[in-house]
């Protein structure tokens, strides 16, 4: 059965949400929510998170209808409304304002089209431009089917790649859960290409963004952030591989140079024993997969997926579309509510933090 995060949480997800303003008047910071493959389990879970009594004006990016069917499969009494541009002082439990994205074909829970290809890209690309001109606060991304949209003959490897693309600017992908923070070096390549993505520019590009967005986003001071090897064991000195001895560890050498706290390179099989995890803020990881089953493993439903380098805030479910649940009603939101809930708070800290750089 889905499991739900308690009224209180919800209710205290965002204690400062007063403090945005427009025309002196208080109001809800504004999310933009975007729908996920309409094939998967995404309309339910947006239809599942605008009943909560989150302290955000909800305004979900795509088709009006399919969330109305996806919120009658869970039994949801949803009220949806045009979104009209206006701010919102309240949210009432249940309610829903959508920015319309339609449909190109009709939608068969479980079966993607690649005609509806188009419908995900469009409602990521106005999501991310309602971003960029501050119509929205932040964006929280239901899951999306990559296979289908390249089925369609357009090239995608992700949310992250499209997000930085529009913002014309880096991006470090990093999942985070109360207990663990893991950015990563590489994201969407096939394995047999990791090592050669691997570069002394592209470890201290992904090692300043991370450092720079724990400050900003986390609110950490001076961040730890351990770093893996590549190789097992970190390459045994040169004996299970050089990418350690002639990349790796160079690059976080001239890092330390500039008063980074960085920890290794580190064997990756044994970084996340509880002895090693009191001594960083963060982990970086090589590749996809090296760290993420050890985060996902422990906390699946409480991971959210952040795009770091970005200049609005962003936020995603840590799993897929699911399309062996779509249409059931079933589905888990615990992800996507807890991805809306740190959008809040990333998105309350960025406020503040604007609001002091403007004073001072």
């Amino acid at each position: 059965m889905p499991r739900h995060r308690t009224t209180a949480s919800l209710k205290n997800s965002l204690a400062t949400s007063s403090s945005y303003l427009q025309n002196g008047t208080p109001h809800l910071p504004r999310l933009a929510i975007t729908c996920g493959e309409p094939a998967g389990v995404g309309p339910e879970l947006v239809a599942r998170l605008a009943a909560t009594p989150l302290a955000a004006d909800l305004v979900a990016v795509g088709d009006a209808q399919l969330l109305a069917t996806a919120a009658r499969r869970c039994g949801i009494a949803l009220r949806i409304e045009p979104y009209d541009g206006e701010p919102r002082p309240l949210r009432a439990t249940g309610s829903l304002r959508v920015l319309e994205i339609p449909l190109r074909a009709d939608v068969v829970p479980g079966t993607p089209d690649p005609r509806n290809a188009f419908h995900v890209l469009n409602m990521l690309a106005r999501a991310a431009d309602g971003c960029l001109d501050g119509e929205f606060d932040g964006v929280v991304t239901a899951p999306v089917q990559k296979s289908v949209i390249n089925d369609a003959g357009e090239r995608f490897t992700g949310h992250t790649e499209l997000f930085a693309q529009r913002a014309g600017c880096d991006v470090v992908m990093m999942l985070a859960s109360p207990e663990l923070r893991v950015a990563l070096v590489t994201t969407h390549l096939p394995l047999r290409d990791v090592a050669a993505a691997i570069t002394h520019e592209s470890l201290t590009r992904t090692l300043r963004i991370t450092h720079a967005e724990l400050i900003a986003k986390f609110g950490i001071a001076e961040p730890r952030i351990a770093v893996l090897g590549l190789n097992p064991h970190a390459g045994e000195g040169g004996h299970l591989g050089r990418e350690e001895l002639d990349v790796i560890i160079p690059a976080l050498d001239a890092l330390r140079g500039e008063g980074m706290q960085i920890i290794g390179s580190l064997p990756a099989d044994t970084a996340f024993v509880p002895a090693m995890r009191s001594r960083y803020d963060a982990v970086l990881a090589m590749y996809h997969d090296q760290a993420l089953p050890v985060l996902k493993s422990e906390a699946f439903d409480r991971t959210v997926n952040i795009t770091l380098g970005l200049p609005f805030v962003r936020t995603s479910v840590d799993h897929g579309t699911a399309l062996d649940l779509a249409g059931t009603g079933r589905a888990d939101p615990a992800s996507m509510i807890a991805a809306a809930e740190m959008a809040l708070r990333l998105a309350a800290r960025q406020s503040k933090t604007l609001d002091a750089d403007s004073r001072g």
